[in-house]
C-alpha cells in the first residue's frame, strides 16, 4: 500500500511540479439544425481528413464532433486551446447548424435513427460501428461528455520512488502503483464528481426507446452517469470490481475481448481508463502513461463544455486522490459500494441534499487542509471554497440550475436557444480567434486554417521574445516568424509548406 505519499511530496518539495501535471480534455458534442434536431448535413469538409486530424474528429454519428486538446501543464493553456478549437468548429459548420450544449442528445424520431444507421463517413470503423449499433441501439451511443486526461510529471515519480525502492521491484512497478491507486480512488469517489458536475437531469424523447421515462419519474442529477447512461451492458460482466488490482483490470478486459463480450478496449466504458499502451499486457512491463476520466457531463452554462473553475478543482482533487491510501483488504467491497453510491447520487433529485453530504463535507475539509499544507495557488483555493459551498447547497449544482429550464419534460427549447447564442457570439466576435487577439489578423487566419486542415500548431517565443508558430504535419515541422508574416492566401501557404496535405484523405 502506498502510504505517506503526501509527506514525501512535502519533503521532496515537488508540490509545485504536481500542480503542473499535464492535463488535456476531449469534448464530445453534436451539430444540430435550426429546430434543435440532430443535423443530417455531412461532416464539415473544410475540417480536413478524419484519418489523421489531431484536434477535430467525429464519433458514433456524423453529427457528433470530438474536440481534442494537447496535454498542457496549465489550466489556462488547456482552456485557451479548447476555446480556439470550439471557435474553429463553430466557424466551420453550415450557417443553419449549431452546437448542442447538453450531454443527453436532442429528441429523436425514427427518421433520425434511420439516417444515423445509414450515414457514416469513416469506413475504417464501419464494422465496429455496426457492431455497436446492433448491441446498444442508436440513442445510448449519442450521449456525449467531457473526458479529462491526467499524467503525473516523470521527475515527481522519480523523486517519490526513492522512498519506495524497497517495496517495488522497478520504477515501472512503482509508477503503475501510483496511477492505479489514483484510478481506484477515482472510482471510489466518483459519486462526488457526479454530484458536482452532473448536468443531465432528463432524457429527451426517443432515448432508449422511451424506456427510461417509465423507470425515472423525476429529474435527476445525471442520467449519463447512472446505470441508464453511457455504460457497458450487464451481460458484459464489466463492473467496478475490475479495479481491485492492476492485474485484475488487465485480465478482466483481456478475457472479455477474448470471449467476444467486448469488441476491443474501445468498448470499455468504465469511469477511468489506463492509457498509452496498445496492448493491455504491456501495462505490466512498459507502464501507465496517463489516465482518462470519462465521468463528466457537458456543462451547458459555459460555451466550452467545461469551466475554468471546474478544471482547477478537478486537478487538485486528482492530487488528493493520488495521495489517499486504498485498503487492498476491502477494495472489492469498497468498489462495489462506491458504484452503488454513484448510481444513487446520479438518480437523486438535483435540488435536494445528497445522502453523501456528510462524506462530501469531510472530503472538502481534507482538501482544504491539504491545499494549505502544500501552499496551493489562489485559483485552487478559490475553487475549493466555491465547490465546498456547492456541496452543501444542491441548488447551485448544474443539474439543479437546469430545472427551471425544463418545459414539458424537455430541455429542447433551452438547448436550442443556448446553441444559437453561442454560435452567434463566436461568429460575430471582433477577432477570428479571440483568445489569440494579441496576434495579427493574418496570424490568426493562418492558425485557424492550420487547425482546419489538421496541422499541429504551437505558438512559442524565441530568446528575444519574438512569437514563433511551429506547424507540424506528417512528422515535418515548419517554423514561421509571425511578426514577419505577410500571407494573402493562408490555405495556399499551408499547402506550399506541406505538399503532402493535397494527397491526404
Amino acid at each position: 500500500m502506498l502510504t505517506n505519499l503526501l509527506r514525501y511530496i512535502k519533503e521532496e518539495g515537488v508540490a509545485e511540479q504536481l500542480y503542473h501535471s499535464l492535463v488535456g480534455v476531449e469534448v464530445e458534442e453534436h451539430r444540430i439544425n435550426n429546430e434543435g434536431r440532430l443535423s443530417r448535413k455531412p461532416y464539415p469538409q473544410n475540417l480536413g481528413s478524419r484519418s489523421y486530424h489531431p484536434y477535430l474528429q467525429s464519433d458514433f454519428s456524423e453529427s457528433m464532433s470530438e474536440l481534442i486538446t494537447d496535454p498542457n501543464p496549465t489550466i489556462g493553456g488547456v482552456l485557451n486551446q479548447l476555446d480556439i478549437l470550439q471557435t474553429v468548429l463553430h466557424r466551420s459548420i453550415k450557417d443553419d447548424e449549431f452546437i448542442w450544449p447538453l450531454s443527453m442528445p436532442p429528441a429523436l424520431i425514427s427518421g433520425d435513427t434511420d439516417f444515423i444507421k445509414t450515414h457514416f463517413g469513416r469506413p475504417k470503423y464501419q464494422e465496429y460501428r455496426d457492431y455497436l449499433t446492433k448491441k446498444y441501439g442508436i440513442s445510448r451511443k449519442l450521449v456525449t461528455g467531457v473526458h479529462l486526461n491526467f499524467s503525473i510529471p516523470e521527475p515527481v515519480i522519480n523523486r517519490l520512488y526513492t522512498h519506495y525502492e524497497d517495496k517495488f521491484k522497478s520504477l515501472v512497478e512503482f509508477k503503475n502503483a501510483l496511477y492505479f491507486q489514483l484510478a481506484q480512488n477515482i472510482v471510489l469517489h466518483r459519486w462526488l464528481i457526479t454530484y458536482l458536475f452532473g448536468a443531465s437531469p432528463i432524457a429527451e424523447k426517443g432515448y432508449m426507446n422511451d424506456v427510461i421515462s417509465t423507470l425515472v419519474d423525476h429529474p435527476v442529477r445525471s442520467i449519463r452517469s447512472s446505470l441508464y447512461g453511457y455504460v457497458n451492458n450487464p451481460e458484459d460482466r464489466i463492473d467496478a470490481t475490475m479495479y481491485s488490482s492492476l492485474n485484475n483490470y488487465i485480465d478482466t478486459l483481456t478475457n472479455a475481448i477474448a470471449d467476444k463480450r467486448l469488441y476491443s478496449t474501445a468498448e470499455f466504458y468504465g469511469p477511468v481508463r489506463l492509457r498509452d499502451q496498445q496492448s493491455l499486457k504491456d501495462y505490466r512491463t512498459k507502464g501507465i502513461s496517463y489516465l482518462e476520466l470519462r465521468i463528466i457531463d457537458n456543462t451547458p452554462f459555459t460555451p466550452n463544455g467545461i469551466s475554468r473553475h471546474a478544471m482547477y478543482f478537478l486537478k487538485f482533487f486528482l492530487m488528493y486522490l493520488l495521495v489517499t491510501p486504498v485498503d487492498p483488504a476491502t477494495i472489492k467491497q469498497d468498489l462495489t459500494a462506491a458504484s452503488d453510491d454513484n448510481n444513487k447520487v446520479a438518480l437523486e433529485s438535483p435540488d435536494q441534499p445528497t445522502f453523501k453530504m456528510a462524506d462530501g463535507v469531510k472530503i472538502f475539509d481534507e482538501l482544504k487542509e491539504m491545499a494549505q499544507s502544500l501552499h496551493a495557488h489562489s485559483e485552487q483555493l478559490q475553487a475549493l471554497d466555491d465547490f465546498s459551498e456547492v456541496m452543501t447547497h444542491p441548488e447551485l449544482t448544474a443539474s439543479a440550475m437546469l430545472l427551471p429550464h425544463i418545459k414539458d419534460n424537455s430541455l429542447m427549447t433551452f438547448g436550442t436557444e443556448v446553441a444559437k447564442k453561442w454560435q452567434h457570439d463566436r461568429v460575430n466576435a471582433p477577432a477570428l480567434l479571440p483568445i489569440m487577439g494579441r496576434l495579427s489578423a493574418t496570424s490568426q487566419q493562418l492558425i485557424f486554417h492550420a487547425i482546419q486542415l489538421g496541422i499541429r500548431y504551437y505558438v512559442v517565443r524565441d530568446e528575444d521574445g519574438e512569437a514563433l508558430l511551429m506547424l507540424t504535419y506528417d512528422n515535418v515541422t515548419q517554423v514561421v516568424y509571425l511578426k514577419k508574416l505577410t500571407v494573402t492566401d493562408p490555405i495556399k501557404y499551408l499547402y506550399d509548406l506541406f505538399p503532402g496535405l493535397s494527397q491526404a484523405k
